[in-house]
C-alpha cells in the first residue's frame, strides 16, 4: 500500500518512521513537505512514554540527548497555579509504598491529619520530586526503596533537531522524501476518498492512504474532507502564545516550569544550549504588546531572537480518521502544552493506527473504533488540563471566571469523588494515571474529607515511624546521585566513546 505523509516536522517524520518501521514491506511510505512552510516547533518538553517510541525506532537515550541538545525531565513544576507564591510538582515517578491493601495516599492523608509535621509533604515520598528539587539524576530505574520504583524520566529537547533525528530513522527505513507545495487534493467521485495530491509545479502524487500532518491548516482532514472542528475554548480559554529562546545561565534544571500569570501561564524549558520560553495567554484579557513585554521581562538570559506569535484554538477535529486520511498533530487538534502532551498525542495516534491498520478499503468499523478511542483520549487529557485552571484561589478576573465555569460532567464527578473519599478511578487506557491526578488535585488545593477506612488499621505510631524511615531512605538515595549536568556529561561521554 502506498502511504503519503503530508507535512514534515516532528509529527510528519514520526509518522513516516513509525509506519515504515512498524509495517515494513506492507507499505511504501513517502513524505511531502515544502521548505516554504515552517513548523510550529514549540513542543520541546515530553513525557516518559516517548522513551517507548524511541526504543521502537532504535533511538537510545544517549543518541537522542546528543542529537537534540537534550536534557532530562523528571516532572513539571507548577508555580502560582493554586495561589500566587505556592508551587507543586507533577513528578513522573511513583509516590510512596502502601502498607496494606489501599493506596499510599490514604495512609499519608491519615498521618497528615494526625501529625502534619511528622507526615511531611506528599512529594517527600516521590523519588522524581526529590531529585528534581536537588538538581540530581541517575539514569537507572532500580528501586530506591523496597517496593518503590526508581526515577522515571522524559526529555527536554530542541524539536527541530529531534525532527531531524526522526527523519534519519525514517529514511533508513526506506521512506522517500519529496519536496513541493500541495495545491489541491483529488477525490474519488464515488466514495470521497483522496486519490492524489496535485502540486503547484504540476506533479501529481497518488497513494492509497494519507497521513495529514499539515499543521493548523489541516489541509486534508479539515479542508479537503471538511471534518468539523470541536471547539473547547469555553473551558480552555487561552488562544495565543509567544515563544522565544534565551541564553542559559547556570546548570539546566531537570524539570519544566509552568508559571501562572494574570491571563494565562508561562513555560520555561531548559536545554543544553538554550532555554525555551513561552507566554500563553487569553487575547481577550491581554494584548500582544503587553504579553511580549511580560515574556521578555521574565527571561533570565538574553533573548536569542524576536518572540514568535502563535494563535490557536483548543479543540479537536470531530473525527481524525475520515475515508483514507488520518490526521496527526495540529492537523487533528490542539491542546496547550501545559502537560507536554502534544508529541505524545502523535505517538499514541500512530500506535493506535498500527494496531488498526486496514487490510483494504472496507475499514468502516476500524475507523469508528479509532475515532472513538481517540476522542476518549483527547477528552481525558482536556479534563486534566481544565483541572489546573478550575481549582484556583487567584484573584484576577481571568482566573475567577475559570474557577466558576461549568465543568465537563466526568471531571466534575471525579473532583467530587476525590473530595469526598480520596478515591480516583482513571480508565486504564487514560494517559494520566492515579498518581498524576493525585498530584494535581492536591497541588491545586483539593483536600479530601477523609481516606479509606482500611488505612486506620495501621497503628498511628507505626505509620509515622514508617513514613519517617521511608523519607530518610529516599533522601539518602537522592544525595548519592550525581547532579543533572554531571549525569548528562557522563551520558554524552559514553555516547562519544561508543561512536
Amino acid at each position: 500500500m502506498r502511504v503519503l505523509v503530508l507535512g514534515g516536522g516532528t509529527a510528519g517524520w514520526m509518522a513516516a518512521a513509525v509506519l515504515a518501521r512498524g509495517l515494513g514491506p506492507l507499505v511504501h511510505v513517502s513524505l511531502l513537505e515544502s521548505p516554504a512552510i515552517g513548523t510550529v516547533g514549540v513542543g520541546e518538553a515530553t513525557i516518559p512514554q516517548i522513551r517507548h517510541l524511541n526504543r521502537f525506532l532504535g533511538i537510545t537515550d544517549a543518541e537522542l540527548l546528543a542529537a537534540s541538545e537534550g536534557t532530562i525531565k523528571l516532572g513539571i513544576r507548577f508555580i502560582g497555579w493554586g495561589r500566587p507564591g505556592e508551587s507543586y510538582i507533577h513528578a513522573f515517578s511513583d509516590i510512596g509504598v502502601a502498607l496494606g491493601q489501599v493506596g499510599f495516599h490514604h495512609y499519608w492523608l491519615r498521618a497528615r491529619a494526625a501529625a502534619p509535621d511528622r507526615a511531611g509533604s506528599f512529594w517527600d515520598y516521590s523519588p522524581n520530586a526529590l531529585a528534581a528539587a536537588a538538581g540530581r539524576f541517575l539514569p537507572q530505574e532500580e528501586p530506591l526503596a523496597p517496593g518503590l520504583t526508581g526515577l522515571r524520566w522524559a526529555y527536554h529537547f530542541d524539536a527541530g533537531l529531534y525532527a531531524g533525528l526522526l527523519r534519519r530513522k525514517a529514511e533508513e527505513a526506506g521512506v522517500r522524501h519529496l519536496t513541493g507545495l500541495m495545491q489541491a487534493a483529488e477525490r474519488d467521485p464515488h466514495d470521497g476518498r483522496v486519490v492524489a495530491l496535485r502540486l503547484d509545479d504540476g506533479r501529481r502524487l497518488e497513494a492509497e492512504f494519507f497521513i495529514d500532518c499539515s499543521g493548523f491548516r489541516s489541509l486534508l482532514l479539515g479542508q479537503a474532507l471538511a471534518v468539523p472542528f470541536v471547539d473547547w475554548s469555553q473551558w480552555l480559554a487561552c488562544d495565543t502564545a509567544l515563544a522565544v529562546g534565551s541564553r542559559r545561565r547556570g546548570p539546566p534544571a531537570a524539570h519544566t516550569e509552568a508559571h501562572a500569570h494574570a491571563a494565562g501561564w508561562r513555560w520555561r524549558i531548559p536545554l543544553r544550549h538554550r532555554i525555551g520560553n513561552g507566554y500563553v495567554y487569553c487575547s481577550s484579557e491581554m494584548d500582544e504588546e503587553a504579553a511580549r513585554r511580560a515574556l521578555l521581562a521574565a527571561l533570565d538570559g538574553e533573548p536569542l531572537g524576536e518572540p514568535r506569535l502563535i494563535r490557536f484554538k483548543a479543540g479537536r477535529r470531530q473525527r481524525v480518521w475520515e475515508a483514507n486520511v488520518v490526521a496527526l498533530g495540529l492537523a487533528a487538534g490542539f491542546l496547550e502544552p501545559l502537560e507536554s502532551t502534544s508529541i505524545h498525542l502523535v505517538q499514541s495516534g500512530l500506535q493506535r493506527l498500527l494496531e488498526m491498520w486496514p487490510r483494504g478499503k472496507d475499514e468502516a468499523a476500524l475507523r469508528a473504533e479509532y475515532n472513538r478511542r481517540t476522542a476518549e483520549e483527547w477528552e481525558a487529557i482536556r479534563d486534566f488540563l481544565i483541572l489546573h485552571y478550575h481549582r484556583n484561589d487567584r484573584s484576577e478576573p481571568f482566573w475567577r471566571q475559570l474557577a466558576g465555569m461549568t465543568l465537563p460532567e466526568g471531571l466534575a464527578e471525579r473532583i467530587a469523588l476525590f473530595a469526598q473519599s480520596a478515591r480516583i478511578y482513571p480508565d486504564p487506557l487514560e494517559l494520566f494515571t492515579e498518581i498524576a491526578w493525585l498530584q494535581v488535585l492536591l497541588g491545586q488545593g483539593v483536600q479530601p474529607r477523609g481516606w479509606h477506612p482500611a488505612a486506620d488499621l495501621v497503628p498511628m505510631e507505626r505509620l509515622l515511624g514508617y513514613l519517617g524511615q521511608l523519607r530518610e531512605r529516599l533522601r539518602r538515595a537522592v544525595r548519592r546521585m550525581p547532579d543533572h549536568e554531571q549525569a548528562l556529561a557522563r551520558i554524552m561521554d559514553a555516547h562519544a566513546a561508543a561512536d
